[in-house]
């Protein structure tokens, strides 16, 4: 039996013109993991609001591998994190995550992600996060969606606003033994679709895979 016949998001992917995003398997897991070791920010930086990269490489990786299984022990159709690796010229770069509580009832999910150092630059975060959205409200009929990043943050903020994102108040987080900073952000169905500039591709989205994200079938 097939992986993704026992779970059938293994069998998702999302493709864009430059990349290719799916639920990773055990050997493309240690890859992503990999990338986490190898460093996902500057020295001295912190992105996260939790701040999981303050770490030694190979905790790093450790954590990133241990995580992502966790998102699949714990899938539940009420409470769900999706978290893909991200491909590109054949080698993994990064990882997008879409999660949401309720999503039946509420329409809403939240994405998450990061890129390796090397890759960051060159407007790959942005399709990454446009494939995603492309899941949200194309493929699951999302009513609107959520980010938060750093307001020191400029390439992350940056990414949400060509995508259609407004912003949407701020909120402050203990992070490391300080207070930061985050502005929140929303884009909905209509904003999305006027800055939809990504070409997605969704494979794989069967009636397993819906029946997993709490939807009810067609």
């Amino acid at each position: 039996m097939e992986p993704h016949q026992i779970w059938p998001l293994y069998g998702l992917r999302l493709t864009t013109p430059r990349l290719e995003l799916r639920l990773p398997g055990l050997e493309e897991l240690a890859e992503l993991a990999a990338v986490a070791g190898n460093g996902v920010h500057e020295d001295g930086a912190m992105p996260f609001s939790f701040p999981w990269s303050d770490a030694a490489p190979q905790q790093r990786a450790r954590a990133t591998f241990q995580h992502l299984l966790g998102t699949v022990a714990a899938w539940r159709p009420e409470a769900w994190a999706l978290s893909l690796a991200v491909r590109h010229e054949g080698r993994v770069i990064g990882r997008q995550d879409l999660m949401a509580t309720d999503f039946a009832v509420t329409g809403e999910a939240e994405t998450g992600s990061w890129l390796g150092l090397p890759h960051q630059g060159r407007g790959l975060g942005t399709e990454m996060r446009a494939a995603a959205l492309h899941l949200a409200f194309e493929g699951l009929g999302a009513r609107s969606m959520t980010s938060a990043a750093m307001t020191d943050n400029p390439r992350s903020l940056g990414v949400s606003r060509r995508l259609g994102y407004r912003d949407d108040g701020i909120t402050t987080a203990s992070v490391q033994g300080r207070p930061r900073t985050l502005q929140r952000l929303r884009v909905d169905r209509a904003d999305w679709q006027a800055h939809r500039t990504v070409p997605v591709t969704v494979h794989g989205l069967t009636d397993g895979c819906r029946e997993l994200f709490g939807l009810s079938l067609p």
